[in-house]
């Protein structure tokens, strides 16, 4: 199977996720759950937290206020979406825009797993505190767990199956709609991602 048939394969799964507790609110609202979107042979993926209204009812990851900065902050070191991929670690909006439960992270991260070994990025790029968390606990970084206050901008190099991948965490795009003074501090965290375009 292609990579392509491989996320439809997930995409399937994820339609049909009815023991989801996302599952009945998604349905309601006639929400999508967002797969991710990109390029299937990326060097670089960045992970969010869970979809947003905008997300969910489109089915396509950061198209809202935060998408709009995300692509700011990718065009500031001369990337555009269609050249990484993007998701997120739970594919169903928390009602509220809530943060996920761990129920719900438990849940969804297995897609998310399949994505990283069908995607083999180079670069993980983490866009919260969630999805940090998840990420440096599977890589068996957990020891050096902050909060992303204090880890933002930092890599680290660990082993995936197929090969090394670098992970860095960063603040939610989110941050820089609420607090104007976070825009530069992104900017230049983002700067860490030029070598590995």
């Amino acid at each position: 199977m292609s990579k392509y048939d491989d996320m439809e394969q997930i995409r399937y799964e994820l339609l049909n996720l009815t023991n989801s507790p996302l599952y009945v609110y998604r349905t309601e609202n006639n929400y999508f759950p967002v797969v991710g979107e990109g390029n299937h042979d990326a060097h670089i993926m960045f992970i969010g937290e869970a979809p947003g209204e905008t997300e969910a009812k489109t089915a396509k990851p950061f198209c809202g206020r935060s998408g709009k900065m995300l692509d700011e902050l990718l065009t500031s070191i001369g990337l555009d979406r269609q050249s990484v991929y993007i998701t997120n670690l739970v594919k169903d909006r928390p009602q509220d825009n809530r943060d996920p439960e761990p129920v719900e992270i438990a849940l969804y991260t297995p897609f998310l797993d399949r994505q990283i070994d069908i995607i083999q990025p180079k670069v993980i790029g983490l866009l919260g505190r969630h999805s940090m968390k998840y990420i440096f606990e599977k890589y068996g970084l957990s020891s050096v767990l902050q909060p992303i206050s204090k880890m933002h901008g930092q890599f680290f190099t660990v082993q995936a199956s197929y090969g090394p991948i670098i992970i860095i965490a960063f603040y939610h795009p989110a941050a820089a709609l609420y607090n104007g003074s976070m825009k530069s501090v992104l900017k230049d965290d983002f700067k860490v991602l030029e070598k590995y375009k």
